[in-house]
């Protein structure tokens, strides 16, 4: 009796992520390292100044931590209620930050207790800024206002109350002290100046506005609000050039990186996207455990922090390719000879050569193949961690039982679980060209075995039903792309008989010529 054969899995090719310079780039990242917060994480800010500390505002605190710190190397608790928008001057000396209570406090970073407070909102202060002077402070409110202080006297300067609704965001000019720009949840964009008394510029966005990020030239602005990033022309008067819609939920927060040609942006949805500025394409993308609500990158792209709903800060540093590898203590193996032992000997001519058949290791469902258990061989090919991983390996099986002429004994008497397991694994794959020939006769054996079963289950009907309106989209499909390869194909024979009639007349004049 012939020996059992194990199933061949076919080495098709990979359908994996097309690596280019940017996926290099935006991987070569540590493992991100996790810090429990006391609440939301709501903004993170670094200091211009090296070694660029970064602070984050999370609940009633702010921490203030290193590099490479996880540790915060300082905390400032005074807040009577949630703290928001904590930021550093362009020195790295002070910090301002808003609060629930209306009221907008200064910290020296070296010092505890603030050394400013400045009053006169009525409602929660989310934006909190220095404007390029040093000297002057841009406050926005919940209570439609966005006013200027004045850091030493501790004074209001100028209050503008041009929005209807809450102002959420805003961001100061660094090339110019006396600009700076709001975004509120009524929609809108406005430029300021303060040597004016009113807004110079109006922008439109759609949707609430909860971030605003200026280019370094401060020519293009970004808003990020609803599902969108916007880009916009300031020296065409506030032209919209670009609009993105690459989220699937708000858009909170935006960041640029230090050479201005990617920008990043953060949702609700979990992702963080990176745009090329030069096409705004999306290059890379990165995953996050939960919501995010705000989001750093350190001024020399050294670490990316992002803050979390579940008050986790997740920091990532990138790989420094000049560190040394960890020299651990080597594993002790056998020697070499150990192996070679017995492999160089010659038999002699009276010697008798005896052979030791190899024992041959089967996967669980070839040796269900071996006893015959056909159901449960396809049972086993359909486990979770193979379909998903290597679907190859599952239509491999199927494509066996298809051979060995067991595929409907295989197939039939399953119940509702297993039926709906299957039809799961046949839409996700069907349409992927290395496994169709073999899944399109694996559907056409279960529809000829349950028909007499339909509309007994909802969940078989639900996956029937998708799978059909596959179908149909991939039929529409073929048929429009059989549309344009006709067309092209009549392009193609026209210019060549052109040119095959421009040879004969060239040929036909040579030949008069003579």
């Amino acid at each position: 009796m012939a020996s059992f054969k194990p199933t061949q899995i076919p080495d098709l090719p990979k359908l994996g992520e097309k690596i280019t310079e940017d996926t290099l780039y935006w991987k070569n990242y540590k493992a991100p390292v996790q810090i429990k917060e006391f609440g939301a994480v709501s903004n993170i800010d670094f200091s211009p100044v090296s070694p660029h500390n970064f602070a984050v505002t999370a609940f009633t605190r702010i921490h203030i931590y290193g590099p490479f710190s996880q540790e915060p190397v300082k905390t400032f608790t005074r807040f009577k209620d949630t703290a928001y928008c904590g930021r550093f001057r362009s020195d790295g000396q002070l910090l301002v930050a808003g609060c629930e209570d209306s009221v907008v406090r200064l910290y020296d970073v070296g010092g505890k207790a603030a050394l400013r407070m400045y009053k006169g909102h009525t409602k929660a202060v989310h934006v909190a800024d220095f404007t390029t002077g040093r000297y002057q402070i841009l406050t926005a409110s919940d209570d439609y206002t966005c006013r200027l202080w004045d850091i030493p006297n501790a004074v209001e300067l100028t209050a503008y109350q041009e929005h209807t609704d809450y102002v959420r965001c805003g961001v100061t000019s660094k090339l110019n002290r006396d600009l700076f720009i709001t975004g509120s949840y009524d929609h809108t964009l406005r430029v300021f100046d303060s040597r004016t008394e009113k807004s110079v510029m109006t922008m439109d966005h759609g949707q609430p506005v909860e971030s605003l990020l200026l280019y370094p030239s401060e020519g293009l602005l970004v808003s990020a609000g609803g599902r969108y990033v916007k880009v916009w022309d300031l020296l065409k008067g506030g032209q919209p050039l670009v609009s993105l819609k690459n989220h699937h939920k708000t858009v909170t927060c935006l960041a640029l990186n230090s050479s201005g040609q990617r920008l990043l942006s953060a949702s609700l949805d979990r992702h963080v996207k990176v745009y090329n500025t030069t096409n705004y394409k999306v290059v890379h993308n990165f995953d996050y455990a939960a919501a995010i609500l705000s989001l750093g990158l350190a001024p020399d792209d050294e670490s990316i922090v992002v803050g979390m709903t579940n008050s986790i800060l997740s920091i990532k540093h990138r790989k420094n390719l000049e560190e040394p590898k960890e020299t651990s203590k080597p594993r002790r193996r056998p020697s070499y000879r150990v192996f070679m032992k017995g492999k160089n000997f010659v038999p002699k001519q009276d010697d008798y050569f005896v052979s030791k058949p190899a024992r041959q290791h089967l996967a669980k469902y070839d040796k269900q193949l071996k006893r015959f258990n056909v159901s449960k061989a396809l049972d086993t090919a359909l486990e979770a961690w193979l379909r998903r991983k290597k679907p190859e390996v599952t239509v491999a099986v199927i494509k066996e039982l298809d051979r060995r002429g067991t595929l409907k004994n295989a197939l039939a008497g399953r119940d509702e679980e297993q039926l709906s397991r299957l039809l799961c694994f046949v839409i996700g794959n069907f349409f992927d060209t290395r496994f169709t020939p073999v899944l399109a006769t694996t559907a056409e054996i279960v529809l000829d075995i349950y028909q007499c079963v339909i509309g007994q289950s909802a969940v078989i009907d639900r996956h029937l039903i998708h799978l059909q309106k596959l179908l149909e989209k991939e039929i529409y499909y073929q048929k429009d792309l059989m549309e344009i390869l006709g067309m092209l194909d009549t392009m193609f024979a026209f210019s060549l008989l052109r040119k095959e009639l421009i040879c004969v007349l060239q040929h036909y004049d040579d030949l008069s010529q003579l």
